[in-house]
């Protein structure tokens, strides 16, 4: 690997070398950590899952504080609207005053309830560890810590600061943590986010937008047997609404529209006076974003007989490719051929916290984690030679940015060119 180096010098070799490659490393803490349920709505166990992940970051010697997420608005079954509170991001922040800013990102919140039966790690002895957050991302976490702690060798170190945020709330869109990862990146000269890479290593281009909501719809209650005509049906005028907003899939490129659940109604001899519509809306940029809001707009106003009340909106915001992205690609790819590994980048329909960065203005890569699959499933998994190898990769970035081999600023600088 030495003989064939072109970007990385000796100092970072150096700091690759502090980098443990054998998974044995890695496990003790992954099992730990994934056997300790942190699904998004288990909030206490959330809560009691943080300490957990700053004793860890302690060994940086870094500030770290917990900082407060907004409450979330959530839609109940009744119509009623509650805000519901989901507690802390962990904070990290080192060196703020050095020249070059960066801010990574991740979550440990799980898609996995109290009520899955998806609860701990099993290692089968293949090439694979299994279980809930081993890939998205309680992996992902743990060589982001791992590739910080080797840096914090490197002799130009001080040309880089950073800002790691932590949140329980990405898989829920990120309701919360929006306001503080958008504070983070817009004074962030780049972002890395640690979502898993695919099992091949390919990793995310561009991503659509993605934005939820809930339409409450109120109408009039009757007696079925006596006075059908006098009620207006809720649960009639969200069929309709459904009907409308789902045939806008397959007329404009790039935009999706799924229907996730209707609530409403109550006895069969009643016309049902409430119904709520929930939905997701996907789109390739924000004029195309924009566009199906304003369809779905004019599918509520054609309820004419129908009070409605729109609840939501874009939680996260198109993330187009463009020449600070491709730079970026770029870069990291040059540093990636120098480990031996070849980087694809493929776009996708999925969001993260990737999304919010670059609509503060910060260009991000947002796949450093470990590379694995299954995500959300209950075969979720996670290769096990993939830790030692993106840690590395993510060391390797690190000192390439500080020892100026890389320009960290000039993706920032293309941000303002939409076109690649």
């Amino acid at each position: 690997m030495t003989e064939k180096t072109t970007i990385l010098d000796k100092s970072c070799l150096e700091v690759l070398e502090k980098v443990p490659l054998d998974f044995a490393h890695y496990q003790k803490n992954l099992v730990d950590w994934c056997n300790h349920n942190t699904g998004s709505r288990n909030y206490s166990s959330v809560a009691s899952f943080l300490p957990r992940l700053e004793n860890a970051f302690a060994q940086l010697g870094a500030v770290i504080t917990h900082l407060p997420l907004q409450k979330e608005r959530v839609v109940l079954a009744n119509g009623e609207i509650k805000e519901i509170d989901l507690g802390h991001s962990l904070h990290v922040k080192m060196r703020p005053n050095a020249p070059i800013q960066l801010v990574l990102t991740g979550h440990y919140d799980t898609v996995f309830g109290a009520d899955s039966h998806f609860q701990n790690v099993t290692d089968l002895g293949d090439e694979n560890i299994y279980g809930p957050g081993v890939a998205d991302m309680k992996g992902g976490i743990l060589i982001m810590l791992e590739g910080l702690k080797a840096f914090e060798s490197h002799p130009d170190k001080n040309n880089i600061g950073y800002e790691v945020l932590l949140s329980p709330d990405e898989e829920i869109g990120s309701l919360g943590s929006a306001h503080i990862l958008h504070e983070i990146g817009k004074k962030s000269d780049l972002g890395l986010t640690f979502e898993p890479a695919l099992p091949d290593g390919s990793m995310a281009g561009a991503r659509k937008g993605s934005a939820n909501f809930a339409l409450i719809i109120h109408g009039v209650s009757a007696h079925v047997g006596r006075a059908h005509h006098e009620g207006k049906s809720a649960i009639k005028a969200a069929a309709q609404f459904v009907c409308e907003i789902e045939n806008i899939n397959g007329k404009y490129d790039g935009i999706t529209i799924n229907t996730g659940k209707i609530d409403g109604g109550s006895a069969n001899n009643v016309v049902p006076d409430l119904a709520i519509v929930r939905f997701n809306v996907r789109a390739p940029s924000q004029e195309k974003m924009d566009f199906a809001i304003e369809q779905i707009k004019g599918a509520i106003k054609n309820l004419k007989d129908f009070h409605c009340h729109l609840e939501g909106g874009v939680s996260r915001p198109p993330k187009p490719r463009n020449r600070a992205q491709e730079r970026i690609f770029t870069d990291i790819g040059n540093v990636a051929r120098d480990l031996g590994m070849e980087l694809q980048f493929k776009d996708t329909g999925g969001v993260c916290e990737g999304n919010n960065l670059f609509a503060s203005g910060c260009p991000n890569i947002d796949t450093l984690g470990v590379c694995g699959g299954l995500i959300h499933s209950p075969q979720e998994y996670a290769i096990k030679k993939s830790f030692g190898k993106r840690a590395r990769l993510l060391a390797a970035i690190l000192c390439s940015y500080a020892n100026g081999t890389i320009d960290a600023k000039a993706p920032r600088k293309l941000m303002g060119e939409n076109k690649c």
